[in-house]
């Protein structure tokens, strides 16, 4: 019986894109069924219910929510290329970093962005500290996973658009080579693979959606 992989998601979702990368990656074919979060479908509520919240994974009916449960999920389920190390340690380090992004990197990126004045400025201090907590992982690496993408790269996809466009409208002068040189380097590389190319959306249209929530009512974007 042949396999049935959906995914319930967002096209301008770095969270959604997570999933798409692992499974274009895995060579996994896969239905995409996007999701309206301001009319959500009774499809999303049925198998998310906790949450109510994209990207979720039905595999074979069954459903499997949060982006970084899902990338495991696949890791487990299916061969290909390998998106966790082999070594036991290796492992619990990427998994270390993948939630050191969750937890630490992205809610502080939001909150600086839909700050304002001092409160940004400050805020935009500690997003730079973070990065370059980040970026000490790729010392001697073309990407997080060493040679080839892996597990931390792909949760990392947010600092590949998300993070310059916020940066962009916020009027910040960050992601560069002299503050971040090898994340800089590392985007580059990541946004090069076939399965991100695919993936991401056009950065002209994330950028054009946040500038046109800034000059209707400020950041509102969470």
């Amino acid at each position: 019986m042949a396999e049935e992989v959906k995914l319930l998601g967002l096209g301008g979702s770095p969270f959604s894109c997570r999933v798409e990368i692992a499974l274009k990656l895995k060579g996994i074919p896969y239905e995409m069924i996007p999701e309206d979060l301001a009319n959500k479908s009774p499809l999303l509520v049925e198998h998310n219910p906790v949450h109510k919240k994209v990207p979720v994974l039905l595999h074979n009916g069954k459903p499997i929510c949060e982006s970084v449960v899902i990338l495991e999920y696949i890791e487990e389920t299916w061969k290909g290329i390998p998106l966790l190390p082999e070594d036991p340690y290796e492992r619990a380090m990427a998994r270390f970093w993948a939630k050191f992004i969750d937890d630490k990197c992205v809610g502080v990126i939001w909150k600086a962005y839909l700050s304002e004045g001092e409160e940004q400025e400050k805020g935009m201090e500690e997003v730079l500290e973070l990065l370059k907590t980040l970026e000490s992982q790729l010392e001697g690496k073309k990407f997080f996973g060493g040679d080839d993408i892996g597990l931390v790269d792909i949760v990392a996809d947010i600092n590949a658009l998300w993070l310059g466009v916020l940066l962009e409208v916020a009027g910040v002068d960050m992601l560069n080579d002299e503050k971040l040189p090898l994340l800089c380097k590392w985007i580059d590389e990541f946004n090069k693979c076939s399965a991100v190319k695919e993936t991401l959306p056009p950065r002209q249209m994330v950028l054009t959606f946040f500038k046109a929530q800034q000059s209707a009512t400020g950041p509102t974007y969470k």
